[in-house]
């Protein structure tokens, strides 16, 4: 069965909870708490059932078979478009989690989305586009 893309809708940014500075593994982080555009290439990894069922840090349940995703630093919730270079492969995810924390690395991807960008069998490289309220708003994001 596949997974559809997450649909992306406006949700309100706070500047608290999910989106206050952190640090993790002796590194600090700022999440953004603005509608900003974020475009970045780089790593992607994905986590499965380990943490299936765990809170996320939206409070939210993780479910490895739903189109979602962990940043570090994007605002909570988001959502965004992640391309597969290689194969020309695109999802849509939300944003509603923290991670990844190994160098290098830009997104973790859920299993589902992993799966759809043809990723799942080791880190790869991807390239991330956060949809901003503008692009959702006038339906931009859809291509």
């Amino acid at each position: 069965m596949k997974v559809p893309d997450a649909q992306p809708r406006i949700e309100a940014l706070r500047t608290g909870g999910p989106n206050k500075p952190y640090a993790v593994l002796g590194r600090s982080y700022t999440p953004i708490t603005t509608d900003a555009e974020i475009r970045e290439s780089g790593l992607a990894s994905w986590y499965g059932g380990k943490f299936h069922g765990r809170p996320t840090a939206s409070g939210e349940r993780y479910d490895m078979h739903a189109m979602t995703a962990a940043h570090p630093t994007m605002p909570i919730p988001s959502y965004a478009r992640v391309r597969n270079p290689v194969n020309g492969r695109e999802v849509i995810v939300r944003v509603n989690d923290r991670g990844p924390f190994s160098p290098g690395r830009i997104i973790d991807l859920s299993l589902a989305a992993a799966v759809r960008l043809g990723v799942s069998h080791a880190v790869s490289p991807v390239e991330v586009e956060r949809l901003t309220h503008e692009a959702i708003r006038s339906g931009d994001w859809r291509r």
